[in-house]
Order: structure tokens, then C-alpha cells, then sequence
């Protein structure tokens, strides 16, 4: 069996960089509002933050992609780039799946921010898909952290890692709570594919 063959399907917001951190400041810019007055335990679609008045998440995203670049500027999730470096090492396939195309009219300034920040960050990856229907894109394992993906996956039989966060809270695992947890719970579902067993990933 070619070991090289194990994909791992990676998203990146919130799991690989730090997406609700750097939106955070941007929203407090855009709301015209004092940092601490944000919560951090947010759900998805940060409505604990008043954007409905401004506009909605929509409005907010795309101010915080074609003004403030928040795919090229934001930061990584700590030791997320170089736990990835070291599971390519291992001879793992990284394959990028991200949903950052949703917005019309910024898709240029989203990939390019993309592939930027991960080469600034020497992140390693094979392949690099933006697309909504992650379960359409093969990989072995991913992690994710938006509930509604998880459950989905899950659905289709993909073994599925949470990456935690104040969204995610209610998720069964397997779920990591930092990038060495990610760096365990991905070579022990290699394992299995390799010798063929359940373990923690059995569906």
C-alpha cells in the first residue's frame, strides 16, 4: 500500500488560520465599536456582534476580503503550519478544501489572498479546492470546524475531526482541541486505513 496515497482534506478557516480572530478586529473597525465590546464565544454567522444592522455577515465579508485582506493578513492558528509541515513529512497528502468562493465579484481577491497566505506560511499542500461540496472531494479524513460541514460529512460516511471552537461546542467527536491533537488523531486514522480496522474513526 503507497502510504503517500492518505489524503487529508484540510479546511482552513478557523482550523488553519485564525479566521474569528481577524474578523473580530475588522468588524469592530467596520462597526465602529470597541474591540472588548465583541465577544469571542461567537456562533457561526457572529450574530452576537450587531452586523444585522450594518448589512449581515455578507456585507461584513466582503468589506473584510476586497478592503482589509483578511485571507492574506489573518494568522495561523498556533503550531498549525508546522504540525501540517510535519504531517507532510510523513508522507500524508494535504489537500486544501475551502468554501471562499460564496461571495460573488471577490473570487480573484480570495484565491489570490489564499495561495499568498500559504506560501507565506509555508503550508504544505497537493492540491487546493474551492468548492461548498467538501464530501465531493476525496480525502481519507478532514477536518473542519463549521458544524453544518461536519454534519454533512459525517453524513456521508467521512471520517470527520472537529477543530474546536465557541461554534462547534455541541459536536460529537472525535474533535481536537489544538494542532497536536490534530497531528495525533490524523495518524491514527491512518493507521486504520493502513490495517484496515474501526477504532475511533468506525462508522
Amino acid at each position: 500500500m503507497d502510504e503517500s496515497s492518505f489524503i487529508l482534506g484540510v479546511d482552513l478557516d478557523g482550523v488553519v488560520g485564525d479566521f474569528y480572530g481577524a474578523i473580530r478586529k475588522i468588524a469592530a473597525e467596520w462597526l465602529n465599536k470597541p474591540l472588548e465590546s465583541l465577544t469571542s464565544e461567537v456562533s457561526y454567522g457572529l450574530g452576537e456582534w450587531g452586523i444585522a444592522e450594518l448589512g449581515g455577515y455578507e456585507r461584513l465579508h466582503r468589506f473584510a476580503v476586497t478592503q482589509r485582506n483578511i485571507f492574506r493578513d489573518m494568522e495561523p492558528i498556533e503550531h498549525a503550519p508546522a504540525v501540517l509541515r510535519k504531517i507532510s513529512n510523513q508522507g500524508i497528502r494535504i489537500r486544501i478544501i475551502t468554501h471562499r468562493l460564496f461571495l460573488k465579484y471577490s473570487h480573484r481577491a480570495s484565491i489570490t489572498q489564499t495561495v499568498d497566505w500559504l506560501d507565506n506560511y509555508d503550508i504544505p499542500y497537493w492540491d487546493i479546492c474551492f468548492m461548498n461540496d467538501k464530501g465531493a472531494v476525496g480525502a481519507h479524513v478532514y477536518i473542519d470546524d463549521m458544524p453544518d460541514n461536519v454534519i454533512s460529512l459525517r453524513k456521508l460516511g467521512c471520517k470527520t475531526i472537529v477543530f474546536s471552537n465557541s461554534t462547534n461546542r455541541n459536536l460529537s467527536g472525535p474533535r481536537a482541541d489544538n494542532w497536536f491533537e490534530v497531528e495525533s488523531l490524523v495518524m491514527e486514522a491512518r493507521e486504520e486505513w493502513k490495517t484496515g480496522t474501526a477504532g475511533l474513526f468506525g462508522m
